[in-house]
């Protein structure tokens, strides 16, 4: 698994998990650079989503000021994202 700290944004996801898929489309629409962490390869990974969390529902995307979202809706992300200054 990358290590969160490599990437401006880590995304915990699997391939079949709609919510996933969406927030992964976007950001790549965005052109926001992101790791994606794909708990399906790397079913260990669930750990450190859940760590970040305290849950274990996915997505989970973390930021690069420590903050995360569990399942966000897209205008979630984008406000993250402005907010940030990453769009």
């Amino acid at each position: 698994m990358t290590s969160p700290a490599e990437s401006a944004i880590t995304l915990f996801g699997a391939d079949w998990c709609r919510d996933c898929i969406r927030t992964k489309k976007q950001l790549d629409e965005l052109g926001v650079e992101y790791t994606y962490v794909d708990l399906v390869a790397d079913p260990s990974a669930a750990d450190v989503a859940k760590e970040i969390s305290g849950r274990t529902n996915i997505p989970v995307v973390l930021y690069p000021d420590s903050s995360h979202h569990v399942e966000p809706s897209n205008s979630d992300v984008e406000s993250k994202l402005r907010e940030l200054s990453l769009i």
